[in-house]
């Protein structure tokens, strides 16, 4: 396998589980970036820049990251609350009045990022025409019924999170999320990371064709991994379950190689990044990165702090969230117990652990079955745990 970029020393067993991906586990296209101390330790890129065809991954191919937008989004909600300029405690609708329609009244903003507003459904769901327009998802959510009592049970927000999102991030600053995002991160940091894919970008064919896989055969002789519980399987199956609803509040779902798609800005689910891009996000989350620092120490303690655990309405399974990031756990293994941030359905991985200084991105073109954790992303996570023990 012809790999490109470079590991500091120590860091070699990363490189060796980066290589397994393809030899064993059908990796077509992937990055791989990761930080430690604000130093870029890991840099790695191999494969095909699109899922389907020959042309070589270079540095600097960015690819939809799906649900790992998530974390840098929450980043700027935690922004405008280190600001000053939003209050996690207030309800939503002080920011955004139409959203108190039908019972409402009692989302928190905290409840946005905590998958704790009730909201992860819409009973009509938007067209894929529909959901390009920044206003359409916010109004269907606005004129939602909370399926739950909004602060009492967790449930993911696959799409309406972001929704939900922008809403506030327009009502308090004017601008969309996507437009912030570029002005006071990217920009800043000069992170290689966008909402709404600009049209030189786009031109220049920066990103590449991201589409489905199937995960290889396993091995003669290899043992069989444990299929998921039933009752998952059923959730998804169900078309009337919370869990297909939630993921399907946009059917069909967007041709995500359309240049339509890609210049829009959906702060749930189609960031386009680099893996230096990520990896460099989070790492400005934790520490400085060429003198720029996202969050303070205070802010990312209570990003990072369990809002919710147990039970997820939605998923099936015991999820633990903080403040817009997923914690370390059963359903979302991450570096250690101090680790945050977020997966993108199919294979994307962002996130920062602040007591071993690490940040890493993993962004890939072929899209697996996984939700939250991708036995790609797993095979790195555990190479870098044995780097950093070694």
């Amino acid at each position: 396998m012809d790999v490109n970029g470079t590991v500091a020393e120590g860091f070699e067993p990363v490189r060796d589980a980066f290589v397994r991906n393809f030899e064993t586990l059908g990796e077509r296209g992937a990055a791989l970036a990761v930080y430690r101390d604000g130093r870029k330790v890991v840099d790695l890129w191999a494969g095909t820049k699109d899922v389907d065809g020959t042309e070589p991954w270079q540095r600097g191919t960015a690819q939809v990251v799906r649900s790992a937008t998530k974390g840098v989004a929450a980043a700027v909600l935690l922004a405008l609350w280190q600001r000053g300029q939003l209050d996690l405690d207030a309800p939503v609708a002080e920011y955004w009045p139409e959203f108190k329609a039908r019972g409402k009244e009692r989302v928190l903003v905290r409840h946005v990022l905590n998958h704790r507003a009730g909201l992860p459904v819409l009973d009509r769901p938007l067209t894929p025409e529909e959901s390009l327009d920044p206003l359409r998802g916010p109004e269907a959510v606005a004129a939602q019924a909370p399926e739950w009592e909004p602060g009492t049970e967790h449930g993911y927000h696959a799409l309406t999170y972001g929704w939900m999102l922008d809403a506030i991030v327009r009502r308090v600053t004017g601008k969309g999320t996507g437009e912030w995002i570029a002005d006071e991160i990217a920009g800043p940091l000069g992170a290689e990371l966008w909402l709404g894919l600009p049209a030189a970008e786009e031109a220049a064919g920066r990103a590449g064709r991201v589409g489905r896989v199937e995960a290889p055969e396993p091995a003669s002789g290899a043992v069989l991994k444990a299929r998921p519980k039933r009752s998952v399987t059923d959730a998804y199956q169900d078309p009337d379950s919370l869990t297909r609803r939630a993921f399907a509040a946009i059917t069909p779902f967007p041709d995500q190689n359309d240049p339509a798609y890609r210049a829009s800005a959906l702060p749930a689910t189609n960031g386009i990044a680099t893996a230096d891009g990520l990896a460099r996000v989070y790492a400005a989350l934790i520490g400085e990165v060429d003198g720029v620092r996202l969050l303070d120490a205070a802010t990312v303690e209570s990003a990072r702090a369990e809002e919710s655990s147990g039970p997820d309405r939605v998923l099936v399974v015991n999820t633990r969230f903080g403040l817009g990031y997923m914690l370390h756990g059963t359903a979302s293994p991450l570096l250690g117990p101090g680790s945050f941030g977020h997966p993108g359905r199919g294979g994307a991985l962002g996130f920062a652990d602040p007591e071993a200084g690490i940040a890493l991105g993993y962004v890939t073109n072929g899209f697996r079955k996984t939700v939250t954790a991708d036995p790609r992303a797993q095979g790195l996570i555990r190479a870098l745990r044995a780097s950093l023990a070694g």
